[in-house]
């Protein structure tokens, strides 16, 4: 395990105030991707103009290439993040606020900034959390205001046993199961451009990351959140914010749950039975 003293927490700081700048232009095809890829149909030609939401995270990612991958597939340490020598990495959560849409056709526009970068001590082992904030732009018109917390974590300890699983999770007043599929996952991953190998390769996530099966990716629940918030509230929210708590994995149901909550929704995710996965909230 991968002690405190091992982290450069000073150099790994010096990244604060980094910025990075991307661009893509939205297009029909990709949102039609997307649609599919929740099993959404095309629907009017109206309604398509408008990109659906949580699309922003297909749009320019890192074309990293072959060659400067690492084994598990992301991009290797180092460039815009911080090199964090841990090596699982994940969405821990974020917080989005909607200013407008983002229509097909739009020229997507992306400032990135390192926020701040912490390492605590967890249950688990050592965690360091890097906090990035986007300002999101579409044809010049501010569309999104959005903070995500990454966190890289050390392999559990070979002695360290099963993981505490927790209390199951409530009932919401509103549930659907989804099945998190192999190709459900796939297709996200793809539609991200994500290499990241514990979402679609089993050999490697079971064998060598040592997870029970595919992982369910974080982004992936959080756009199944905010848009079960949508279907139930009959608008896209103004602000939703997410953190995951346990991981999903594929092959085992996924029940949305959502409960009214001072105005808004209180959302989260949980296999049946099971500890939540990720929780959220909702406002209009």
């Amino acid at each position: 395990m991968t002690d405190v003293r091992q982290l450069d927490l000073a150099l790994l700081r010096s990244w604060i105030g980094r910025e990075e700048t991307a661009e893509e232009v939205v297009t029909h095809a990709l949102a039609e991707r997307f649609r599919a890829t929740f099993d959404e149909g095309r629907g009017t030609a109206e309604a398509s103009a408008t990109a659906p939401r949580m699309l922003h995270w297909c749009l320019a990612p890192p074309a990293v290439p072959m060659g400067e991958l690492g084994a598990d597939g992301h991009p290797a340490r180092g460039g815009f993040l911080p090199p964090v020598p841990l090596p699982r990495r994940m969405w821990a959560g974020g917080d989005l606020v909607f200013h407008g849409e983002i229509l097909a056709g739009d020229a997507v526009r992306r400032i990135s900034r390192i926020a701040d970068v912490s390492v605590k001590e967890g249950r688990s082992g050592l965690l360091c959390f890097v906090t990035v904030c986007h300002e999101v732009s579409a044809n010049g018109r501010a569309v999104l205001s959005e903070t995500q917390e990454i966190v890289y974590r050390d392999h559990p300890a070979a002695d360290a046993g099963p993981a505490r699983g927790g209390a199951p999770a409530a009932e919401g007043e509103h549930r659907r199961s989804i099945d998190p599929s192999a190709v459900l996952l796939f297709r996200y991953s793809a539609l991200t451009f994500n290499g990241h190998r514990i979402h679609y390769d089993l050999p490697y996530a079971t064998r060598t990351e040592g997870y029970p099966g595919l992982v369910v990716q974080g982004p992936l629940q959080a756009t199944l959140l905010a848009r079960f918030a949508e279907q139930i509230h009959g608008a896209p929210p103004s602000r939703f914010s997410f953190r995951g708590l346990a991981p999903a994995y594929s092959g085992t149901p996924l029940v949305l749950h959502a409960q009214s909550e001072d105005g808004g929704l209180k959302l989260w995710s949980a296999v049946p039975g099971g500890p939540v996965s990720m929780s959220a909230r909702a406002d209009w």
